[in-house]
């Protein structure tokens, strides 16, 4: 009999454990994987896969992340929840603004040269709160203090890239700025750049809507593998 609070009396959606065998190995395939998986977040239908007991002793040892993510470190941009992900999926690197810098590239470089992970995605959303600082910053013509300076600095070439597509409204600048970051990590990296031309290898910039909890592509190279697919949540 079970006891109170014991796994086997525990309420909520049934989980699934998927071995490393399963996971996605090519570029398309863990895109695929991760619209998926947000589909199932936005429909309030998520698996939670590879979250229970058995799947944490089996990733122990070792890990096989099928996608890097370079997001945001706004608290409402957790990456294993909004793609219905779970232990040893998704490798995370996560700053203000989702800016890039050597260690965060390192870190990449790292999961797609040792890991063998097949899919970077830059991750931003809608009301960016480090594109609405440099904003202010760049309005005003003040510097922030501390560190945050160095977060504002990384994100205003964004702005004067929307100031000459004529762009002034929050999230297109958002959409701007998460291309700026697909191409500045590739420009910035032999190492990743030299992957994504192997064909091994992609890298996909994306929005997420806060409210809404959808994940669109907005930049991506290739450029085919960022196209949404028809039937896609956004």
């Amino acid at each position: 009999m079970d006891l109170p609070g014991s796994p086997g009396t525990q309420p909520g959606p049934e989980r699934e454990s998927v071995g490393a065998s399963d996971a996605p190995t090519t570029p398309s395939r863990a895109l695929a994987e991760l619209r998926a998986g947000n589909r199932r977040f936005v429909t309030g239908t998520p698996r939670h896969p590879n979250q229970d007991a058995v799947h944490r002793t089996a990733v122990a040892d070792g890990q096989h992340p099928f996608a890097v993510i370079v997001g945001c470190s706004d608290s409402r941009l957790a990456a294993e929840i909004i793609f219905d992900r779970g232990l040893g999926d998704l490798f995370v690197v996560r700053t203000a603004g989702h800016t890039i810098g050597p260690e965060v590239l390192g870190s990449v470089e790292y999961a797609v040269t040792v890991l063998g992970t097949p899919l970077v995605v830059v991750l931003g959303h809608d009301s960016c709160g480090a594109v609405q600082a440099a904003r202010a910053a760049l309005t005003t013509g003040t510097t922030p203090a501390g560190h945050l300076r160095a977060v504002v600095d990384a994100v205003v070439p964004s702005l004067h890239r929307a100031q000459a597509q004529g762009v002034t409204d929050l999230d297109g600048i958002v959409d701007i700025h998460i291309a700026q970051t697909v191409e500045a990590m590739l420009g910035a990296s032999a190492v990743l750049a030299a992957e994504v031309t192997a064909g091994r290898c992609a890298v996909v910039g994306m929005s997420y809507r806060l409210a809404a909890g959808e994940v669109r592509a907005v930049a991506g190279e290739p450029v085919d593998l960022a196209v949404e697919p028809a039937g896609a949540v956004a």
